[in-house]
């Protein structure tokens, strides 16, 4: 991958996989529950998809706006491509998971994942910037618990290899 915008751009993914993966402002999800292993399953494949929309979305953008490959965007061009691309893939995904249920037995730890990420995509939409670039402390322990918890693809972090 060259070092231009579109690496600036796919910086961002390691935060917004995260935050896609696991939380929504709907905390009023009752849907029959899951066991964890399905869970992480299905959670970890709607982020695999999820990643795969945003990276072909970074694509695209570079494309039509005809970045450079050796200079980095405008603060104006990441913040649309944070708020065109970013946020409502995060969003799309945040409503698959949630959708998902709660495995029976890890409510708590689950609501933990799912509070950290719905105020991470809040600060995402307040300061599209904040989604891109460097891993912010905050989403560095985001991705930590969604790791632990075995979303290892929603959990992915800067430089990290893809699992399951």
């Amino acid at each position: 991958m060259n070092k231009g915008p579109l690496a600036l751009l796919a910086g961002a993914l390691a935060v917004a996989l995260v935050i896609a993966g696991c939380g929504s402002s709907d905390s009023s999800s009752t849907t029959a529950s899951l066991s964890k292993a399905e869970f992480v399953k299905q959670g970890n494949a709607i982020c695999k998809a999820g990643n795969k929309e945003i990276e072909e979305g970074f694509e695209e953008f570079t494309k039509e706006n005809n970045l450079s490959k050796t200079k980095p965007p405008s603060k104006a061009i990441q913040e649309e491509a944070a708020e065109t691309i970013l946020i409502p893939a995060i969003n799309n995904q945040v409503e698959e998971i949630r959708a998902l249920g709660t495995p029976e037995g890890d409510e708590g730890e689950v609501d933990e994942i799912l509070t950290d990420a719905e105020e991470a995509v809040e600060e995402g939409e307040e300061d599209p910037t904040s989604l891109l670039g460097a891993e912010p402390a905050k989403f560095k322990e985001l991705n930590k618990e969604s790791r632990e918890y075995g979303l290892t693809v929603c959990g992915e972090g800067e430089g990290e290899e893809e699992g399951e």
